[in-house]
């Protein structure tokens, strides 16, 4: 982007972006084709349609970033990151929020991984952009002294975030150890909505937690149960007080209906030595619901997945209480949203993430999140 035009700029921002998008996130064929019924052209089709549309958020980027800020003093150096971090921004709520693949997110195993306590996911994608910046720039100049600038620059942040990298920015909420136990019922994505496998699906439940009363927490996956709370209550009521007995939070996910019948939840509860109850806020498009219901319900079997007709949690919502800790759960991919997080981690001692990833199969998507 350093010398094209602003239409090059849009034709080689939407391209990268389909590149960006059409390796990154294409797992998602996975849930169409397998799980959705559609056929393989259908489903890559849909596929395709999607990182198209995301990737115009990189085609604006472009657009913006010759129009608005290349000709800028430090342009290239500086408002280069910026703006990547700008849209980064912009993605993560545009539209209910994709804030999938983020520069950051690339980075928690490497030595930058040390500033994320201080600047977060979006300091992380700056400082990424910025040594990208920096080599490129170093590569067209070829000056000893401008090389040495920018040599300094990447030093600064690879080495400090090395340097902070084994610092400790938590405090233990209490010197007790705390013991939690982890259930992977691992149910074949298609028995799971299945009234014949109900029963099964529980009595697998009961039976891998039973040696497991006596830890502090037990937590299940998401949507462990395939029923609605209101309606599992034979199950759950004689589970709470056997948890109780045993001073154990039991924590699962499990759908809920709104007072009034009509509103569907994903949610997260806490029961025996714990409570409280967690409605998802970050729904995904056509997994939890449908964009365009009207038009698309029906049209195939992938806007018709069980369990697509939710509505979203309120902004503000209490921690789980597990025992004496605050808990603040999030549901599948909400853990990728930083605002989200963040505020849920000021009031909170523990951060508790359930999923259903067998959505995606043997695919890179469960091991991106």
């Amino acid at each position: 982007l350093c010398t094209c035009s602003l239409r090059q700029a849009l034709w080689r921002g939407w391209l990268f972006g389909l590149g960006f998008f059409g390796s990154g996130v294409s797992w998602i064929y996975v849930s169409i084709h397998v799980h959705g019924h559609a056929s393989p052209p259908l489903a890559a089709f849909l596929t395709i349609m999607f990182c198209a549309a995301m990737a115009l958020f990189h085609t604006l980027f472009a657009w913006c970033y010759v129009r608005f800020v290349r000709s800028l003093p430090g342009g290239m150096l500086i408002g280069f990151p910026v703006t990547w971090v700008v849209f980064e921004w912009v993605r993560s709520w545009m539209l209910t929020g994709f804030p999938w693949l983020f520069l950051g997110y690339a980075h928690i195993d490497t030595w930058l991984a040390g500033w994320a306590p201080i600047v977060g996911v979006y300091g992380l994608s700056f400082a990424c952009a910025l040594t990208g910046s920096c080599l490129f720039l170093a590569w067209r100049s070829r000056q000893l002294i401008s090389c040495m600038t920018y040599a300094v620059i990447i030093t600064t942040l690879w080495a400090g975030g090395a340097v902070l990298k084994p610092i400790q920015w938590v405090a233990r909420a209490t010197e007790q150890p705390l013991s939690v136990a982890l259930v992977q019922p691992n149910v074949p994505q298609e028995h799971k909505w299945d009234r014949r496998w109900y029963r099964p699906i529980l009595q697998q439940l009961e039976q891998a937690t039973e040696p497991l009363y006596g830890h502090d927490i037990v937590i299940w996956p998401e949507a462990a149960i395939p029923n609605y709370l209101e309606r599992a209550g034979s199950f759950l009521d004689p589970l709470a007080q056997r948890a109780s007995r045993a001073r154990t939070a039991l924590i699962t996910g499990i759908p809920s209906r709104g007072m009034g019948g009509d509103e569907y939840y994903n949610s997260v509860v806490a029961l025996g030595h714990g409570e409280g109850i967690y409605l998802k806020q970050r729904l995904v498009p056509f997994g939890e619901y449908v964009p365009l219901e009207n038009w698309l319900r029906g049209l195939i079997a992938f806007f018709d997945l069980p369990m697509s007709a939710f509505s979203a949690g309120p902004a503000e919502q209490d921690p789980l209480r597990a025992a004496s800790y605050r808990v603040a759960p999030y549901i599948c991919y909400e853990i990728v949203y930083p605002g989200l997080v963040a505020r849920g981690a000021r009031h909170a001692d523990l951060l508790i993430t359930i999923s259903n990833d067998s959505w995606f199969g043997n695919s890179i998507g469960p091991l991106q999140h």
